[in-house]
């Protein structure tokens, strides 16, 4: 009897051991695959942490040294131009008119908007003060949509506004990119973001994250 029933639980215990076996792989392999996915996530929110960044920053650097692009040589800032005149004097649409006019070309405007371009710009390349960046960035984005006003089919002079959506435009776009970058921690990878956490006064004050 005992010669009889010795087979059946080897290979009760062999099947079950297979079946343990392919559970373990197969929960390793899933494992894997998610750290796959987050890791190839992380690399994703990076590169496009830099290629905002890169915006901003060469928005800033063209604006100062006047590169030829969006702003002709000679009239840089560092040459006695204006990093805002040019756009809020050309408003023509919009609550805010009359307002951006009276801004274009003031000290204290040129000076608030390069620093937003370079804090912004410095902050998404190196990777730190993320939050700080999407809060600044997101209030610069919205100030520049309301000054090119969307939602207008016509200028203030009659002419059509040539609006390609009357709500979302680039401005839009780049300011939820700003809090997506910021939400996801995207300058801990390909950037300082971790040692940046570590500082004393960072760990004390998360908004500065």
């Amino acid at each position: 009897m005992a010669m009889h029933e010795h087979p059946h639980r080897s290979a009760g215990f062999r099947l079950s051991s297979f079946r343990r076996d392919r559970a373990s792989s197969t929960s390793e392999s899933v494992e894997s695959a998610r750290s796959d996915t987050a890791v190839a996530r992380a690399y994703v929110f990076a590169s496009l942490r830099l290629l905002t960044g890169f915006v901003f920053l060469w928005a800033f650097l063209d604006k100062t040294f006047g590169f030829g692009y969006a702003t002709p040589s000679g009239k840089g800032w560092i040459d006695g131009g204006s990093p805002t005149k040019g756009f809020l004097s050309g408003v023509a649409a919009g609550p805010m008119e009359s307002t951006f006019h009276s801004w274009a070309g003031a000290t204290w405007a040129d000076w608030l908007f390069m620093a937003g371009l370079l804090g912004i710009g410095l902050a998404l390349v190196g990777g730190f003060a993320l939050r700080l960046a999407a809060v600044a960035g997101t209030a610069m984005m919205a100030l520049m949509w309301v000054a090119e006003w969307p939602p207008a089919k016509h200028l203030s002079d009659g002419s059509a506004s040539m609006s390609s959506n009357p709500f979302a435009d680039y401005h839009l776009v780049y300011a939820v990119v700003l809090v997506a970058l910021a939400l996801v921690a995207a300058g801990d990878t390909l950037g300082v973001g971790k040692l940046w956490a570590k500082l004393p006064i960072v760990r004390n004050n998360g908004w500065l994250r």
